[in-house]
């Protein structure tokens, strides 16, 4: 923070630090957020185009690497070493798409969405890899980029005319910590992530959900707020007052009022919670689906647990019933609340996770990390369903058919939401920047995934 007047043009607030001091949902106190006011003012400029088939984007994101083998694209016929216990994999509802054997459910809902089984980029690295795969950009250089989500934000947040309480860009639970995700757009475009776990009752959001304290008692501490306030009553009517004022009612509006009912779990029915699953990754996938119908246009779910060096079918015997459950219960109730046309999900990690099992201690059944192929689901918001994009080969070893690198899966999502890929993005410095890079700029693309794509 530059000084504490706000009535100089340096002084903003983080979003997460409007939220600990009660005055979130506020774009005019936030200010610039990161981006000096001539930046933010071309940031305005920036227009989706119309008749875009995409309205908002669902991220889950298989934090750590997910093993493509043991998820989207099985290989028994390779053997043990490489398909470990999952030797029977579950066919889907489409003819000749198979996926893993304790993924029943989403068996069952392939003509919703569509696998690529051909993403690759080379690296073994969390850091760079998650970077990559959701810039699609590799590191280095002068610039760190901003993330989809972050791009989604400046395109289709407060600067477009977005209106709503909660932040457009939301992360379920925790940031990774990988990389600055609003990159060179500054704080304005960073996710708030929300903490707590909607797993538990009440679902304890950072800055709106305070544990242990209750309703009444937080309208009481507002009244009495109010009655020691007497800064703002003596200077009532002044610009920075008046900002003050509404800055507070949006931000009780949220903690107290409508605003804060997307956040309240006990709305859903336990049929409903129940069938998403009641653990931190289901409820998130539900959580998810209250904040895009409440309009906000990016959610991640950030699903820890897929980083298994070690004792891998162990976890995966826990994992993947979670992340099938969770998973197709949302695309199931997108679909049946005619929202998933207009809702882009997309599923995957940094990376894969080596084919060849690693049997000897201390590994005892582990997967390393692995970026030459891996995997990905995506459905909704003009992808098709019940395709295959690209093929490993016999082992999952390689890609056999179609590379598809990280920049082509971010274009065509881009591409479906009505974000121009030649757009600028507003740079600090003033420094040339697109929403996807230049060929000039030797990024690897095999090209929009146009064979999903609904024309």
């Amino acid at each position: 923070m530059q000084g504490n007047n706000p009535n100089v043009h340096g002084w903003r607030l983080s979003r997460r630090q409007a939220l600990k001091r009660g005055i979130a949902g506020t774009a005019g106190l936030l200010m610039a957020g990161g981006l000096p006011l001539p930046a933010v003012a071309a940031a305005r400029q920036l227009k989706t185009k119309p008749g875009a088939k995409a309205k908002a984007v669902i991220q889950i994101w298989l934090w750590g690497g997910a093993s493509h083998l043991d998820t989207f694209d099985p290989k028994p016929e390779a053997g043990n070493d490489y398909c470990g216990p999952f030797n029977n994999p579950a066919a889907t509802n489409i003819d000749g798409i198979r996926i893993c054997e304790l993924l029943p459910l989403l068996a069952k809902q392939a003509d919703k969405y569509s696998i690529i089984r051909s993403l690759t980029h080379g690296v073994n690295a969390h850091e760079t890899a998650a970077y990559l795969v959701q810039t699609g950009r590799p590191p280095g250089g002068r610039n760190v980029y901003p993330c989809i989500g972050a791009v989604v934000s400046l395109f289709k947040g407060y600067d477009a005319g977005y209106t709503g309480l909660i932040p457009p860009y939301i992360v379920l639970t925790r940031l990774q910590g990988r990389f600055s995700e609003s990159g060179f757009l500054g704080q304005r475009y960073k996710p708030f992530a929300t903490g707590g776990d909607p797993a538990k009752i009440p679902f304890a959001v950072e800055g709106v959900v305070a544990p242990g304290i209750s309703r009444e008692r937080q309208q009481s501490r507002r009244a009495l707020l109010g009655e020691l306030n007497t800064l703002q009553r003596a200077l009532a009517g002044t610009p920075a007052m008046t900002a003050l004022a509404k800055a507070e009612e949006e931000a009780y509006d949220l903690i107290l009022g409508e605003g804060a009912k997307v956040f309240d779990m006990a709305q859903e029915s336990d049929d409903v919670r129940e069938r998403y699953g009641r653990n931190t990754f289901g409820q998130s996938c539900l959580m998810a689906r209250r904040l895009v119908e409440r309009g906000v246009p990016y959610v991640t779910i950030n699903y820890e647990g897929w980083d298994t060096h070690k004792q891998h079918f162990q976890a995966m015997r826990r994992k993947l019933p979670e992340l099938d459950k969770g998973l197709a219960s949302l695309i199931q109730d997108l679909s049946d609340r005619g929202l998933l046309g207009s809702t882009i999900i997309w599923c995957c990690g940094e990376f894969g996770r080596t084919p060849k099992i690693q049997w000897e201690p201390p590994w005892n059944g582990g997967r390393g990390h692995y970026g030459k192929v891996f995997s990905a689901l995506v459905a909704g918001g003009g992808f098709k369903g019940g395709c295959v994009v690209g093929a490993s080969d016999a082992r999952g070893e390689e890609v056999k058919d179609r590379p598809v690198y990280p920049v082509d899966l971010l274009a065509s999502m881009y591409e479906l939401l009505g974000i121009d890929l030649d757009a600028a993005l507003p740079h600090p410095q003033g420094l040339a920047a697109r929403v996807i890079p230049e060929k000039s700029d030797g990024v690897q693309s095999g090209g929009l995934l146009k064979e999903i794509m609904s024309a």
